[in-house]
């Protein structure tokens, strides 16, 4: 079988994971036969289909939408559902919110109905729920059933008080205090970190908690990634058995390895970078005029890390690395993270390597997968290679530059045409990197550079990736591909409606590609859009995952794409270096013959995963941004508008890029209305709007680091939009 030759499986029965994703991008009611049709489900497959159904009820994942088994999709709530106690109301009765909501925009109130002969509820409570619409974004709810009460643990900042103390939750979306009786302090000072335990109090307002843990000042800045860690369950400690065998590693043997030592293999990589997975080399191919031979070495972590051991269980409970400002939750202990499969400069490692080679203009023309063992020449980081290539070489990048980095940038711009040529998605999204003193503490929050050479490393890993992949299939063994669908038919229709009111199209009656939205990207470049028409774009597209069932690479315009280049932090690489080993035949630590059957669940499991980490991450950063930010409160700004709903507006600062909320009271005495296609607000004339995108002028009127909410006001009480529009005329008749 040859590696191009695509293999074709029958489809797997849908997770349920799966299926609560694909019911929550769905706009409006489906039936259970909408789901079957949409995952080719016939016979027995709907009787277990009915199942799964019935146990994502059960835990208040999805509602049922009157009597028919109808089933709620994204942006509504279903008549019956889970809700979640947050607080009380003015009058003392409970609020709640939705257990899951994927809808635009802050989740829905829920207030509840109290009745006689009931057990009170306490925050945290869990109950399936009779709702009822009763205004814009608030539903009324009769409790049906207590299902599950408040978390085990609580992280918040305690504060003293005469009765014992208050728990303020370091979550934004509990939005009530806890109580915490003198005996139940544990000795907690004023403004310290703490985990809680919920007490069983069933009285209504502020639920008890007792302090089990003293986490550490509020006020030390390594605090805010341990807000992020405890508040997303990221897994922190290793076990006794994980960590005794990873200190036991040693050197992995020569035999039955290829010697790649001599070749100058080098890692590049970020100034902050804390492990250093792969290593790359390139050389003009003497066989193929203007053509290439790459090599791209990867840490043999399959080596370090066997099917079933302590370590491959811990590593499959992290899923993943996850990444602070100041420090990294690794998946492996640092003895193998940040030694045995560190690519460390002039010491032996043991590799799984990929030779490729190339035509002139980056087509892949063989390949050839070997376990080495080699030598790293140096370690660099982006910007010295870059600078290298621009005339302004260093002691560690000169001695390379013309032996090793000139022939990677000729290898790299044969990629780029290659890339350029299958239309994968370009977006224009900088991201911010959060730069912190010796102490801990934020000094500024700025874009993150992207040169050249950033591009050369991605481009020389999504080809292995790629080989990785056609290698698996050839071989005819389980792979577990990172799948990436293309836009939904509903997300297609809003970008097209979106994209018509700034006078712009996207093609229709045809299948898209990425160079379709391209196309679209490039024509709003440089114009006061161009934010704007990217933030749109993305949002219309489909998350990436982790699958056994190959649907191939959307963003990327690949028919089949698996994860290989990153074992040492993400366990989908790992299982990709399994497959190669056990097929070619490479040795120990392959994928056992069985292992294909557990895959649809571990890509569940790897893929929630990735979810929670970029959730902490994504967090951690907020809280950063909003400790930098806490110090300017009544500075003003010049912001952009990245999300509106009937909150009011989501803006995102230029200088700090910190995010923080407009809240819809202070954009000015009128009433305004939400329209979600077209992202923007707009008064009942219709003749103002804030849209998604817009540039705005705001003052900061509060921070807060512990939740890393930010509070912003307009400059002039009514913004200034360089790229308002005026909505046409059958908008202004839109109601809520």
């Amino acid at each position: 079988m040859t590696p191009g030759k695509r293999v074709r499986r029958p489809a797997p029965l849908p997770t349920k994971e799966q299926l609560r994703a694909f019911i929550a991008e769905t706009p409006g009611p489906l039936h259970k036969r909408d789901i079957a049709r949409a995952f080719q489900l016939f016979g027995d497959d709907r009787i277990v289909l009915r199942r799964m159904l019935r146990e994502l009820e059960d835990e208040g994942v999805i509602g049922r939408v009157g009597r028919k088994r109808t089933f709620a999709g994204s942006g509504l709530l279903p008549e019956v559902g889970v809700v979640v106690v947050t607080g009380v109301s003015g009058d003392g009765g409970p609020l709640a919110r939705p257990l899951t909501w994927t809808g635009e925009g802050p989740a829905p109130v829920v207030t509840l109905i109290r009745e006689k002969g009931r057990d009170p509820l306490g925050v945290g409570d869990r109950v399936l729920t009779r709702l009822r619409p009763t205004g814009d974004n608030a539903y009324e709810g009769r409790p049906i059933r207590r299902i599950g009460t408040a978390p085990t643990h609580v992280l918040g900042v305690f504060e003293p008080s005469r009765d014992g103390g208050r728990l303020r939750p370091t979550d934004r979306r509990d939005k009530s205090d806890y109580l915490v009786a003198p005996e139940d302090t544990l000795g907690a000072a004023s403004g310290e970190l703490v985990l809680a335990e919920p007490l069983q109090s069933r009285r209504f307002g502020l639920r008890q908690v007792r302090v089990v843990e003293r986490i550490g000042n509020m006020a030390d800045p390594k605090s805010i990634s341990l807000i992020a860690i405890h508040a997303h369950g990221i897994p922190a400690a290793f076990s006794p058995e994980a960590l005794r065998q990873a200190a036991g590693a040693v050197a992995a043997p020569e035999a039955g390895r290829e010697d790649l030592r001599r070749i100058p293999l080098i890692t590049i990589d970020g100034e902050d970078a804390r492990d250093f997975d792969d290593a790359v080399w390139a050389e003009p191919d003497p066989d193929t005029p203007d053509g290439w031979h790459i090599l791209v070495a990867i840490a043999d972590v399959s080596w370090y890390v066997r099917p079933s051991d302590p370590l491959d269980r811990t590593a499959l409970e992290r899923g993943n690395s996850v990444y602070f400002p100041d420090r990294v939750v690794p998946m492996l202990p640092e003895a193998l993270s940040n030694g045995w499969c560190s690519l460390k400069p002039g010491e032996d490692r043991p590799c799984l390597a990929v030779h490729m080679w190339i035509g002139p203009t980056g087509e892949k023309t063989r390949h050839r997968f070997v376990r080495g063992l080699m030598r790293s020449a140096a370690r660099l980081t982006y910007h010295q290679v870059q600078n290298a290539i621009d005339g302004i070489p260093d002691d560690a990048s000169g001695p390379l530059a013309d032996s090793v980095l000139r022939p990677l940038y000729g290898a790299y711009a044969a990629l780029k045409q290659w890339r350029e040529r299958r239309g994968t998605l370009e977006l224009d999204l900088p991201e911010r990197k959060i730069v912190l003193d010796e102490s801990g503490n934020v000094v500024s929050v700025e874009p993150r550079a992207r040169h050249d050479s950033h591009r050369l490393i991605e481009e020389f890993m999504i080809a292995a990736n790629v080989a990785a992949a056609e290698q698996i299939e050839a071989l005819d063994r389980p792979c577990m591909y990172r799948i990436h669908d293309r836009p939904s038919p509903d997300k297609l229709d809003a970008l097209r409606e979106f994209l018509s009111s700034i006078g712009m199209k996207i093609a229709g009656g045809q299948t898209l590609t990425g160079g379709h939205f391209n196309h679209i990207l490039s024509k709003a470049a440089g114009t006061p859009s161009a934010h704007l028409v990217n933030e749109v774009v993305l949002r219309s597209q489909s998350l990436a995952e982790y699958n056994p069932a190959n649907i191939g690479h959307f963003g990327l315009g690949l028919s089949r794409y698996a994860h290989f280049t990153s074992p040492i932090r993400r366990y989908a690489d790992l299982l990709v270096h399994r497959a190669l080993i056990a097929g070619l035949g490479l040795g120990p630590g392959g994928l056992p013959p069985d292992a294909g059957t557990d895959f649809p669940d571990v890509a569940t499991r790897i893929s929630a995963a990735e979810r929670r980490a970029a959730a902490a991450e994504r967090d951690a950063v907020n809280r950063f941004a909003a400790a930098f930010m806490a110090e300017r409160v009544g500075a003003t700004f010049a912001a952009r508008v990245n999300g509106v709903s009937r909150a009011g507006l989501f803006v995102t600062v230029h200088d700090s890029g910190a995010d923080g909320l407009v809240p819809i009271g202070m954009l000015g005495d009128e009433y305004f209305v939400h329209d979600p296609a077209r992202h923007c607000l707009t008064n009942r004339r219709g003749d103002v709007a804030f849209r998604l995108g817009d540039p705005l002028k705001v003052i900061l009127v509060e921070a807060e680091p512990v939740n890393g909410s930010l509070i912003f006001s307009l400059a002039d009480g009514r913004g200034t939009r360089e790229a308002g529009f005026r909505p046409r005329g059958g908008d202004r008749r839109r109601r809520r």
